[in-house]
């Protein structure tokens, strides 16, 4: 069975100029659809082929694992976007105070986590054991790979953002985490309700 590219779930007008139509051909149509081509081309033949994307994510390296992770992590980025700005729902806010002090704490630390991370890569809301952590992670690796549940990430490779934001990388991220973020599909990856749809196989 191949993997295929998931639909956006919202239109690729809906964010205006925070995220552009543009941004999302090039994001969507173009990047997420190589990796998904690259990841169907690799397994084709393989005992890969019929398994889901995080079991290949865990027993594959080299470019097989770059492509099916960032087929992945694209599919659960787009799930933590949300074009309608949403209020945190009461059981992530109470988990964010209790580990980082208060929300907005919480969005500081992650801005600086994203935008710090040195060249291509993706930040990270996982929860690790009990505790929520905030992490970045190079290139393609993604928290499949290491036993920690994402419950948010932000892309912050150059083609998520340069044609909307150039090189401010900063205020794309500030975009994100005041107005975009699908913060009630980040709750229910508390209890891993949400990351299963970013999964294929």
């Amino acid at each position: 069975m191949s993997f295929e590219l998931p639909p956006l779930p919202y239109a690729k007008t809906a964010f205006g100029e925070l995220i552009s139509e543009a941004t999302f051909n090039f994001h969507h149509g173009k990047h997420h659809n190589a990796y998904v081509t690259k990841t169907n081309d690799a397994i084709a033949g393989t005992d890969h082929a019929g398994k889901k994307l995080s079991e290949i994510i865990k027993a594959s390296e080299g470019g097989l694992f770059n492509n099916a992770a960032q087929v992945w992590n694209h599919s659960f980025y787009w799930l933590c976007l949300s074009p309608e700005k949403k209020e945190m729902p009461a059981e992530l806010k109470s988990r964010i105070e209790a580990d980082f002090g208060s929300v907005e704490d919480f969005k500081e630390k992650f801005k600086a986590e994203a935008v710090g991370h040195f060249a291509s890569g993706w930040a990270w809301l996982v929860l690790n054991g009990d505790k929520l952590e905030i992490t970045s992670l190079h290139d393609a690796d993604s928290p499949v790979a290491h036993g920690m549940k994402p419950l948010l990430t932000i892309d912050v490779w150059e083609h998520a953002y340069y044609l909307d934001y150039q090189n401010a990388r900063p205020d794309y991220v500030s975009a994100l985490l005041d107005s975009a973020i699908d913060w009630d599909f980040v709750a229910q990856n508390l209890d891993g309700e949400g990351v299963s749809r970013a999964d294929q196989g």
